[in-house]
């Protein structure tokens, strides 16, 4: 199968960080906010394993957003490495409410920092509001091709229910499934805000393993700083 093939592939059956580890990451929202900057920071830890992104994004219409990151890793006893370089191009499909549920597209792509290694991601995003319960699904197709044993095409369902208790907090929900994970367990979501146009949004999450190839909980916490 060709590259072009693939890619093709990634948009009818849309993927989520590389395909040989834990699907557990940040749920997106089909959302594009305009004149909207953002920088970001993200930490995901399971077992002695933790993997780094720091981001800066920026919004370039109403419909389309982009953001850059650093990508790193370490194990608990070493420094940490920077592993690689990303791009990420988020598409508002549809206006908040037109329809039964909100819509977007997201694409990835990622460079790895030592070697020919490349991956490329895309994943549909969906979202539906009941009340002040809010229902999010990602789903994700990816493909990795390059200096690698194989390579490699592998889908992934990330899901999110969220409770709108106040903007400082809301209780959520979070499902994964992947080739490496099976997992659920519960997250903390808020935001504080800092006048006009400016905000800090928070996320912190326990994800605990439903079979044996996923870690037993798998810790994720998220900071965004818009303006």
């Amino acid at each position: 199968m060709n590259r072009v093939k693939c890619f093709l592939l990634l948009c009818i059956f849309p993927g989520i960080v590389l395909a040989d580890s834990s699907a557990v990451d940040k749920i997106y929202h089909p959302y594009v906010q305009p004149l909207e900057h953002e920088i970001e920071y993200r930490t995901i830890s399971a077992s002695d394993e933790m993997t780094y992104r720091l981001g800066l994004g920026k919004s370039f219409s109403d419909r389309l957003f982009v953001e850059l990151y650093l990508t790193g890793s370490n194990s608990k006893r070493d420094d940490i490495d920077v592993d690689g370089y990303e791009v990420e191009a988020k598409w508002q499909l549809t206006e908040q409410g037109e329809y039964f549920a909100d819509w977007g597209i997201i694409v990835e792509l990622e460079k790895q920092r030592n070697i020919a290694a490349w991956e490329i991601s895309t994943g549909l995003l969906v979202e539906k509001e009941w009340g002040k319960w809010i229902g999010t699904a990602n789903l994700w197709g990816i493909y990795e091709w390059g200096d690698r044993p194989n390579d490699e095409f592998e889908s992934i369902l990330a899901l999110q229910a969220r409770y709108r208790y106040s903007r400082f907090f809301e209780p959520a929900i979070e499902l994964y499934s992947g080739e490496q994970t099976r997992g659920i367990g519960p997250v903390a979501l808020g935001e504080l805000r800092f006048g006009k146009g400016r905000k800090l949004k928070w996320e912190v999450g326990a994800i605990i393993g439903l079979d044996a190839k996923t870690p037993d909980t798998t810790w994720r916490f998220l900071t965004e700083f818009e303006f």
